[in-house]
């Protein structure tokens, strides 16, 4: 199976990877990674038509290249992916957080969703049902010190914003980025904590383990 991983920022790269190479490592993985996507919504404060034309062009350049299924990596871009699922029907592709949000709606009904980076916290609620109560938290700095390459200072920033979601039944991490902090923020919250990579390549193995 040849999946395409669309990454939005070179961040999620490794932790993904990591979730393939222990659920799944009899993948075939190709990645695309365009960095300008996440600074374009974020310099643009929305999705906009031309950035979800973008998108469809990547799932077209993924689908010339046989691929079985896309897997987003990026939580900001719900609708362009959305759009990307309507128009490559018949191949799996999927949301990053899917698999996250139906665990979280099952366990919890007050969600702390975590996040680095701003514009996920503006799409990303609106993928959740109406049957929960989401509650953002925006760890500030923490992206600015991945990007500088201190890992150290970006899981002890999550995990010091994670401590303001004590009240709520878990915390959901928004980025796969923060996958690795995922042991922090438990300690730091004492709350359950979800992350995304190894949900995300445990349904996407299902979906495809249906289709064939």
């Amino acid at each position: 199976m040849r999946i395409a991983l669309i990454h939005a920022l070179k961040h999620s790269i490794v932790p993904i990877e990591a979730s393939f190479a222990k659920l799944w490592p009899e993948a075939t993985l190709m990645n695309l990674l365009d960095d300008s996507l996440s600074a374009d919504v974020a310099r643009d404060g929305r999705l906009t038509t031309a950035m979800t034309d973008r998108f469809l062009a990547l799932g077209r350049y993924v689908a010339s290249t046989h691929a079985d299924a896309i897997l987003f990596t990026c939580s900001a871009f719900g609708p362009c992916i959305e759009a990307v699922a309507r128009e490559q029907e018949g191949m799996p592709v999927l949301k990053p957080n899917e698999a996250m949000i139906e665990q979280a709606v099952a366990r919890g009904h007050r969600i702390g969703l975590l996040s680095t980076f701003p514009p996920t916290l503006q799409s990303m609620p609106q993928e959740f049902p109406g049957t929960v109560r989401i509650v953002p938290k925006l760890a500030e700095g923490a992206l600015a010190a991945l990007d500088r390459g201190d890992r150290a200072e970006h899981d002890r920033l999550v995990a010091q914003a994670s401590r303001d979601l004590r009240d709520c039944d878990l915390i959901a991490l928004a980025q796969y980025s923060m996958a690795p902090a995922a042991a922090m923020v438990a300690e730091s919250s004492k709350l359950p904590v979800l992350t995304t990579p190894d949900s995300a390549v445990i349904k996407l193995k299902q979906l495809l383990a249906a289709k064939n």
